[in-house]
């Protein structure tokens, strides 16, 4: 009679295997099938632009057919729209901050989230925000649109204005629409660190911010509580640094003394008189 060989681990092993193999799937409810299509199309979606994923390119990552695609979502187009709305979600959550510190080192935190976003979905927010996707849509605009009005009312939130003028929304605006084209050149150059990227428009905000107080004297008086919040090593404090060393410049105080002390329209005047004594005297 043949001896039995005891079974091994291995042999146990590949028989536990050989039995899952063998045991089916958990069906998927209609909503998680419906949620594995959407996060399997956004993270295709957030690797190569919009036009250049198929729904046969969605259903094989799904690991579905693709008449079973067609039944959840009419299109690709619909598809792509919701996935977009369910990372917009994700983009105007970035944007939620404490409201403790300083605040350019809460807009730093802010910016770091951000631009990580931007450069895990790289491709396909690029194509969009540059306007040429052809899957753009009035329903992907108005995903893009809520984004930059959660960005915008999160940032005046934390700049704690009672009665924010229209000077200062349009700074904001204008400054969110920097960070976003200065975001994507960044994605497609890579032309600095991505930290430094993150200073740089923390700092950008920091001085169209104070531009715009020097000619609203109720935002100015805000801006000084402002400045008296902010630590030495923080990015407002190093962009002021940055601004006393420039004028450390030979010439660069004098020019600027000048230019703060002249009356307005002297140098045109001075250039006009110039200019006809010129005439007068030439043959």
């Amino acid at each position: 009679m043949a001896s039995r060989t005891p079974s091994t681990t291995a042999d146990r092993a590949d028989r536990t295997t050989e039995r899952t193999a063998d045991r089916p799937r958990r069906r998927l409810s209609v909503d998680e099938r419906r949620e594995q299509l959407i996060a399997v199309a956004l993270e295709l979606f957030s690797r190569r632009p919009p036009e250049e994923v198929s729904i046969d390119d969605i259903a094989a990552a799904a690991g579905a057919s693709r008449p079973l695609v067609y039944h959840y979502f009419p299109g690709k187009q619909a598809l792509y729209e919701e996935s977009l709305r369910r990372a917009g979600r994700e983009l105007s959550a970035r944007f939620e901050e404490p409201m403790e510190g300083p605040l350019s080192e809460r807009l730093y935190r802010v910016m770091g989230r951000y631009l990580d976003f931007v450069q895990s979905h790289g491709p396909g927010f690029a194509a969009l925000l540059r306007g040429g996707s052809v899957a753009a849509s009035p329903g992907t605009s108005a995903v893009i649109d809520e984004v930059r009005r959660a960005a915008h009312d999160q940032i005046l939130t934390h700049l704690a204005i009672p009665a924010p003028s229209p000077g200062l929304r349009l700074t904001v605006r204008a400054w969110i629409a920097n960070a976003e084209i200065t975001s994507l050149e960044w994605l497609g150059e890579r032309s600095l660190p991505l930290e430094e990227l993150q200073l740089h428009l923390v700092q950008e905000f920091v001085a169209s911010l104070t531009l715009t107080a020097a000619r609203e004297p109720a935002l100015a008086a805000e801006l000084a509580g402002f400045f008296a919040g902010e630590r030495p090593d923080g990015p407002t404090g190093r962009l002021v640094r940055d601004l006393a060393a420039l004028l450390a410049v030979p010439g660069i105080v004098e020019a600027v003394t000048a230019l703060a002390t002249a009356e307005p329209g002297a140098d045109t005047a001075a250039g006009g008189e110039s200019s006809a004594q010129a005439t007068a005297d030439s043959p």
